[in-house]
């Protein structure tokens, strides 16, 4: 239900943007911030989320999460304008952040036999599924109905939900040894993030070469670079770099980037063209999405039974075969011109995303100590923000620099072709990296991952499972 609650916001928010930029006079960067301020502060504290759920105990910190998302969400719905809708998303992200890699460490250490926890995974997987099936949907019938601010009052009784099942349910646990706060790699991790972020949206209003842009590059860069340096000499880092000695670890980080890039690309270009180019209503253009949407919801279990049967290698190659595919069928062949051929790039870019998840999710904590089980999850949920805050911000500046959110359907389609080859290049890379993480050379250097665990200090019991 945590999860539901995160990803519907998401999907729901998507369908709403054209009501919000009109209501509140948004610029295409205007309704980039929108998504882009909720995933930047949720990839910045997600690490943080996660060991202070080791410390301070699992079903605590998820607890006080759910309660900030349902008040953030209330907080939205009041919003007087664009910089409170904002603020009161990075309320909401506040909350979230402790929500998902919470919820993947307790699944975590509930299913320790390797093939169950697969199957958890996929079905756990499965809400993405069901989020982007109901989202469109519902929220193009709330938008429609009664205002884009109700989008937000449906995450008050499942956040309420959640906690009362959580309360009845869900015991508490904590890390035997738990890591301490690494407050200089949490700065670093967040002056990361935004700066990078803030460029890329800001560069096409503010032009690349401007002092302004440039300040935040630099600010960039020299946190990236402090980052490295100053994680590899603590003892008990924000981000322990020894994770990514692992091939399957750092391939699935870096799968995360691409897939949830290219979801949030996907679902921001279509919203736009829907709604501002083709002219359909809010509800009509959550209608055109439920192809996409239904092939995640079918193929998200399917892909965790697959890991759980034959490892993540079969599934990252189909996924990423099929969301290559749908980027191409757009940016080459024009699928927007006719509907057979923009339903077929939904269905494929749907399978692809549907597959991709689980494979992540379980390389991710495949191999990793269980005591540091919710940072290890923390980093692929992490992964995952950091690809939609760099979709949405990439995809959207391609299409301000070539068109503005109303201009003419030659004038928007002609804007969106790069974007969409942006898109497939990440299916592309999905691809790629499926193959390349997954052979035994990777399943090796996960193995040896796991040794420097059990040598070093922070080397509890290993959790066993199929790299």
């Amino acid at each position: 239900m945590s999860l539901l609650i995160v990803s519907l916001d998401n999907t729901i928010l998507n369908v709403a943007l054209p009501s919000i930029q009109h209501e509140l006079h948004a610029s295409v960067s205007g309704m980039q911030w929108t998504i882009d301020a909720y995933t930047l502060v949720l990839a910045s504290l997600l690490m943080l989320a996660g060991s202070t759920a080791d410390r301070l105990g699992r079903r605590r910190v998820f607890l006080v999460g759910l309660v900030v998302f349902a008040v953030g969400s209330l907080l939205c719905s009041l919003a007087p304008g664009l910089g409170w809708l904002v603020v009161f998303r990075m309320v909401q992200a506040v909350g979230g952040s402790m929500l998902n890699p919470v919820a993947m460490s307790i699944i975590t250490n509930t299913f320790t036999e390797p093939r169950e926890r697969a199957r958890a995974i996929g079905v756990w997987g499965g809400v993405v599924g069901i989020s982007m099936a109901a989202g469109p949907v519902v929220g193009g019938l709330l938008v429609q109905t009664v205002g884009w601010r109700s989008i937000f009052w449906i995450n008050v009784p499942i956040g309420a939900l959640a906690i009362f099942l959580t309360l009845r349910y869900v015991p508490e646990s904590r890390a035997p040894r738990p890591r301490r706060v690494d407050p200089v790699g949490q700065l670093l991790v967040i002056t990361l993030l935004g700066s990078l972020t803030y460029a890329i949206i800001e560069a096409p209003d503010a032009g690349w070469t401007s002092p302004q842009i440039l300040v935040f590059v630099v600010a960039a860069l020299g946190s990236l670079a402090g980052l490295l340096f100053y994680e590899r000499r603590r003892e008990e880092p924000l981000i322990d770099l020894r994770f990514f000695h692992s091939a399957p670890f750092s391939g699935a980080t870096v799968v995360a980037v691409c897939a949830f890039a290219a979801l949030a690309g996907f679902l921001f270009i279509n919203t736009l063209y829907l709604q501002n180019i083709r002219g359909l209503s809010a509800l009509d253009a959550g209608l055109y999405m439920l192809p996409m949407a239904g092939m995640t919801l079918i193929f998200a279990p399917v892909s965790g039974r697959l890991v759980g049967s034959r490892g993540p290698r079969p599934s990252l190659l189909a996924a990423g075969t099929a969301m290559t595919a749908s980027g191409v069928l757009f940016a080459a062949f024009g699928a927007q011109s006719a509907n057979p051929l923009l339903f077929t790039g939904y269905v494929l870019f749907g399978i692809g995303f549907g597959l991709v998840n689980a494979p992540i999710t379980n390389t991710a904590v495949s191999g990793m100590p269980r005591a540091q089980a919710g940072v290890a999850a923390a980093v692929a949920s992490t992964s995952r923000q950091v690809g939609q805050s760099l979709g949405v911000a990439v995809i959207g500046a391609v299409l301000a620099s070539g068109a503005h959110a109303h201009a003419t359907t030659d004038a928007f389609l002609a804007a969106a072709r790069p974007a969409w080859w942006i898109i497939a290049g990440c299916g592309a890379a999905v691809l790629l990296l499926g193959a390349v993480t997954t052979g035994r050379w990777a399943r090796e250097t996960a193995r040896r991952t796991a040794a420097l665990f059990d040598d070093g200090p922070r080397g509890q019991d290993t959790a066993d499972a199929r790299p």
